[in-house]
């Protein structure tokens, strides 16, 4: 079901209002809407680096329009998705690193929960028909690392202030799903809103800090030994065109059912495909074809979970949606994007779309 030819059908021709447009996540997406005929406009900070994604392949190119301003700015936000009038709204803009929550604690509660809820306070306010996907993360779940997967229903929490946070937005926007886009009263206000958790994503052309991946590249980039921080660590990683898969197929069963897809979604891989951040490193020097590594134990380091899986079975029932890619082939994705050189990053991002979409 996710396939090029359905996805198509849903989006070519239909406005998309992208936030967060310049982000790694982001950029993918939206070189994937565009690939599908729809007209994105991006709402978005700037890039932070020269070498972003988004940098990299002129985003520009592949936008309606590419709106430079931040979620926080409410009445800017509002403006201009009213403008647009979007068919959908996909929202990814927020601070994304554990560690930056940690140095800026309540900027990334500012961002991370009360920009969602200016994304929402906009929605209420365009005509006719709309459906939100609000992007959250695998982190918002009260985690006490047992080792057992997480369902939708399961409690809510966050040691650290970005998982706290993204907490934080799921409340918002179930707050907002009840109050103003209810789906019993569908008729009334014609907008529909969904959740979806994803997270520990890996792809080519990440260069956000703070990252396992973007890390290995920058150190064997510059003749370097990788550093780990927490070699041990247990992530189910996955492919960026994974969730993304995921956000699209979401939104486009949401316009044939709008009550049974109103709801929170997980997005993760199979919790039995786990890899450490060891493993992790080895696989991607052995597909990049050199580097080395060494493992370090950071006591100081700020807290993080060790292990965090989640239990995709609600979207694989109501959505057809299942992971495509093993841990090990998305690594392996990632490090050919990264060691190709003779290609340009728009040419190796759209190969790789073309060939999950169609196979």
């Amino acid at each position: 079901m996710v396939n090029e030819s359905y996805l198509r059908s849903i989006y070519a021709g239909k406005r998309v209002f992208l936030t967060g447009h310049t982000g790694f996540k982001g950029t993918w997406m939206l070189q994937i809407l565009h690939w599908l005929g729809a007209e994105v406009k991006g709402y978005s900070l700037a890039p932070e680096k020269e070498i972003d994604l988004y940098n990299l392949i002129n985003g520009d190119q592949f936008c309606q329009s590419s709106v430079i301003a931040d979620i926080i700015d409410r009445e800017r936000l509002a403006g201009e998705m009213v403008g647009f009038n979007p068919d959908f709204v996909f929202h990814f803009a927020a601070q994304a690193l554990v560690r930056r929550g940690y140095e800026k604690p309540s900027y990334t509660f500012l961002v991370n929960a009360q920009g969602t809820a200016h994304v929402l306070d906009a929605m209420r306010l365009l005509n006719g028909t709309c459906i939100g996907i609000m992007i959250t993360t695998d982190k918002v779940y009260d985690n006490p690392e047992r080792g057992l997967p997480f369902s939708e229903e399961d409690k809510l929490g966050g040691y650290d202030p970005y998982s706290a946070s993204k907490a934080a937005a799921e409340i918002v926007i179930d707050s907002y799903r009840r109050s103003f886009f209810n789906p019993a009263k569908y008729e009334t206000h014609s907008k529909c809103i969904a959740a979806a958790r994803a997270g520990n994503v890996i792809g080519g052309g990440d260069s956000s800090d703070d990252r396992i991946v973007p890390d290995i590249v920058r150190a064997i980039t510059a003749g370097d030994t990788v550093t780990l921080r927490n070699p041990k660590s247990i992530r189910p990683w996955q492919h960026v065109l994974e969730p993304l898969a995921g956000y699209l197929v979401l939104a486009a069963k949401t316009t044939e059912d709008h009550t049974k897809h109103s709801t929170a979604y997980n997005l993760g891989p199979d919790p039995d495909d786990m890899l450490t951040v060891e493993e992790l490193t080895k696989v991607f020097i052995e597909s990049y074809g050199h580097g080395s590594y060494k493992a370090i134990i950071d006591d100081q380091a700020p807290h993080e979970a060790k292990l965090l899986l989640l239990n995709s079975r609600k979207a694989e029932e109501h959505l057809g949606w299942t992971s495509k890619l093993d841990a090990r082939t998305a690594i392996q994705w990632t490090a050919s994007w990264h060691a190709e050189s003779g290609r340009s990053a728009r040419d190796k991002c759209m190969e790789q779309i073309k060939k999950y979409f169609n196979e």
